[in-house]
């Protein structure tokens, strides 16, 4: 079963422009790891949110551990105002079954 996981990140308001480069540079690289299925890059107020869905815990281990992901952090790190905040979610679907979930 595929996981979803919900990241926030928080830049330092004038860091915002850099960071948000900074991870849409890494998401090509992400989407060629194995068991990838989604990461897409989402803009808020003063935020950025990336909403992720892997195969298996392996697929999301294997990221977190891996280059990019790893390279990425290291990058930014003195860039954010606070750590990534990070929720692996499981689907808990509700009404109509085509939109309760993602797919």
């Amino acid at each position: 079963m595929s996981i979803t996981v919900v990241a926030t990140i928080t830049p330092k308001p004038d860091r915002y422009d850099v960071v948000r480069d900074a991870f849409a540079e890494a998401v090509p690289k992400v989407h060629e790891e194995d068991g990838c299925e989604l990461y897409a890059l989402h803009t808020g107020k003063g935020v950025l949110v990336m909403v992720e869905r892997w195969r298996d815990g392996a697929a999301l281990k294997a990221h977190g551990a891996g280059t990019t992901f790893n390279q990425l952090s290291e990058s930014v790190k003195e860039d954010l105002a606070e750590p990534l905040v990070v929720h692996i979610l499981e689907p808990l679907p509700a009404g109509d079954a085509a939109k309760g979930t993602l797919s």
